[in-house]
């Protein structure tokens, strides 16, 4: 057992190692530890909402036992591809249903590198979204950062009255049986494609690899390259397609990808890994991987796709969001969450959610879970889906939403019964990197599949031990 000296060591030398350059959306598979482009400049915007009114106040949200909510509360939230909308709007409800409470919102695409002194020094915001890079929750888990809430989670009801467990779509990731964060947002990994285009060119939408192939060939030889990823954010090909690859090929059992999680090099050693591999290297030999992927970064790759230079973008449900002032008129999003199963198999949808949590050492915890009990509402719910282009990770029908198509398209396949819905999985940061490395080395023919489970394995052992 590591002791407190050496834990804390790791721990600041992780947070200080960890500052660099990531894409914008969320990222479980431990990508958070990765880099930010914020192509924005900080917008700290430290916006004391005190006294802020919308009208729409909801139900008061004091402390379970009536008491009003009362002294400073502080809330950080990274402002990524989701936008700040529906946080500037629940702040602003939340602060209105109390009015005796001093919030404080400390958000902005690098709010996470600038409070990072704060969680070293001991001295958190009291709720903390986890999303964007800088934070990784299982690291945070492990450096004691986060307040354990299996026991409060148990039986707390949302502001409506309900159980906020069972309303859930997807369950909280558990640490040792543990509980310290909370899904806010249900997210998918995906391949986008412009329908407009398609129709245009008479391309059928694929719904399975081998359709994936054939449309590509059509989309070559229409001088059009098949497939783009940003290769400076190796974890969006991971997410989208490696990932659902390796879980169609171990016949959709997600449980491969848990133990690859808990670092058991069997996993990384199965077949179906050397499979899912190999459906990259087949994108790679018939020349369907633009070859600017490797050295682009998210939005450079984004906006070769909304061009329609590039035919299919793997990516999160973010993109629309944060393309929304580059979308050319006419464009369509198409989605699908995964192309790499084979005919008659089950589409495979990898969730991505990014999480709250309240900080171990919170000065105000009553108003931090008094404002989950706010947060996770259906009314709450639709909000989200409208204002951040995601869907929430509470169940409801969004159908009647003014949330966009792509978005209820992707939330009909999340409650498919046909979809085989990965649960968060999060991996260890140093093997979450590892991985990302040895993908793009495999897209430009650095290195083998073989040579990919080996260059892995290597780091699991060492994260292991």
């Amino acid at each position: 057992m590591m002791n407190k000296k050496k834990a804390a060591t790791m721990s600041a030398a992780v947070l200080l190692a960890s500052m660099a350059l990531a894409g914008c959306g969320s990222n479980n598979d431990g990508g958070n530890a990765a880099n930010t482009p914020a192509k924005n400049e900080p917008a700290n915007t430290a916006a004391n909402t005190t006294n802020a009114s919308t009208g729409n106040a909801g139900t008061d949200a004091a402390t379970t036992d009536g008491a009003k909510l009362t002294g400073d509360f502080e809330i950080q939230y990274f402002v990524g591809g989701y936008g700040d909308k529906w946080w500037t709007k629940v702040i602003a409800d939340f602060q209105a249903a109390n009015p005796d409470l001093h919030v404080k919102a400390l958000g902005g695409p690098k709010i996470n590198e600038q409070n990072k002194p704060r969680w070293i020094g001991g001295n958190p915001p009291d709720f903390v979204y986890i999303d964007g890079p800088e934070l990784n929750d299982r690291q945070m888990v492990e450096d004691g950062q986060l307040e354990d809430l299996t026991d409060w989670i148990k039986d707390a009801k949302n502001v409506d009255g309900d159980k906020i467990i069972d309303i859930l779509a997807q369950p909280p990731q558990q640490y040792d049986g543990k509980i310290y964060n909370i899904p806010l947002v249900l997210n998918s990994w995906g391949i986008f494609w412009n329908k407009a285009l398609f129709k245009e060119k008479g391309w059928t939408e694929p719904q399975d690899f081998q359709q994936f192939m054939d449309v590509s060939d059509k989309i070559k030889s229409a001088g059009i390259t098949p497939f783009i990823h940003t290769g400076k954010y190796p974890y969006y090909i991971n997410g989208a397609f490696l990932y659902p690859a390796i879980v169609s090929a171990n016949g959709g059992d997600y449980k491969i990808l848990q133990d690859m999680a808990a670092n058991k090099v069997e996993a990384y050693q199965s077949p179906s890994v050397l499979t899912a591999l190999n459906k990259i290297v087949a994108l790679r030999d018939k020349g369907f991987i633009d070859k600017a992927s490797i050295q682009i970064n998210h939005t450079d790759s984004q906006m070769l796709f909304l061009q329609n230079k590039d035919a299919f973008i793997p990516n999160g449900l973010w993109l629309p969001n944060e393309m929304s002032k580059d979308i050319p008129q006419g464009f369509d999003f198409g989605f699908i969450p995964s192309i790499t199963q084979d005919a008659g198999q089950k589409i495979v949808a990898n969730t991505s959610t990014a999480t709250v949590a309240i900080a171990k050492n919170a000065k105000n915890k009553d108003a931090a879970k008094a404002f989950l009990q706010f947060v996770f509402s259906k009314a709450q719910a639709s909000q989200w889906a409208e204002l951040s282009g995601a869907p929430s990770n509470i169940k409801g029908d969004i159908s009647a939403s003014n949330a966009p198509s792509f978005v209820k398209d992707a939330a009909k396949y999340l409650t498919d019964p046909n979809t085989v819905v990965i649960p968060t999985i999060t991996f260890n940061a140093d093997v979450d990197k590892a991985m990302q490395d040895a993908t793009d080395a495999l897209t430009i023919s650095k290195i083998t599949p073989e040579e990919w489970v080996t260059r892995v394995t290597d780091v699991v052992k060492k994260a292991a031990k």
